[in-house]
């Protein structure tokens, strides 16, 4: 078996949860370096060069809002769910619980 196809495998199909994860993650506001702690800590591991553009996105997108906090030394900018994000968030859990149900019924009826 080639493991390295397998492990592209496995990358593809966390890559589909990403930006589940990091919805779910931004009830308050935070800024990128945060929320790849936050995430990490929970052992959901996304690339900073992966989690960066994927902000810019959603905020696009109108699911995050975004504030710049020049306070400290070092500007960040912090992200927040909006209204749509909120909205958004509850079809892709939803759909999440469904997708689970689906692959559980046919990984255990294939499993004959």
């Amino acid at each position: 078996m080639d493991e390295s196809i397998v492990q592209n495998m496995i990358l593809e199909l966390r890559r589909g949860t990403q930006i589940l994860a990091v919805l779910s993650q931004m009830d308050e506001m935070k800024y990128g370096y945060s929320l790849l702690q936050d995430l990490e800590s929970q052992n959901i591991k996304i690339e900073a060069g992966t989690l960066y553009p994927l902000l810019r996105r959603l905020e696009s997108q109108g699911l995050l809002l975004s504030e710049w906090d020049t306070t400290e030394s070092r500007p960040r900018k912090y992200y927040l769910l909006s209204d749509f994000g909120k909205q958004a968030l509850e079809t892709l859990i939803k759909e999440w619980d469904l997708i689970v149900k689906e692959m559980s019924n046919i990984i255990k009826g294939g499993q004959k």
